[in-house]
């Protein structure tokens, strides 16, 4: 490992910026296609109702949110969407029975 870094050194190696590469993000539109997906998974019997919810909850984040357009966004930036996502959805009482249920019983719950 201490020559592979002395390696790194002899190449005048940089590392990568902090927030990463830019990520397409689809929006809004990117959102709507999603919602329409799992309605009709919920519709037709597949899952439940807060698995409808919790679906709409992960394509908001990898959608990038709120975006009136698709646009480049930071990585920073759908961390940030995925920590408002999760601290809502981990006041559930839902969310709290299965994360319960595979704590317990180390089995996924369906509510």
């Amino acid at each position: 490992a201490k020559q592979a870094v002395l390696d790194l050194v002899a190449e005048d190696y940089t590392p990568p910026p902090a927030e990463g590469e830019p990520v397409y993000a689809l929006g809004r539109r990117g959102q709507a296609a999603i919602a329409a997906a799992v309605h009709g998974m919920r519709v037709g019997g597949y899952i439940s109702a807060y698995d409808e919810q919790l679906a709409k909850a992960l394509g908001t984040v990898l959608c990038g949110g709120d975006l009136t357009s698709p646009q480049w966004v930071t990585e920073q930036y759908l961390l940030d969407l995925e920590f408002e996502e999760n601290a809502k959805l981990v006041q559930n009482p839902k969310t709290q029975e299965r994360m319960m249920a595979i704590l317990q019983g180390g089995k996924p719950l369906r509510n």
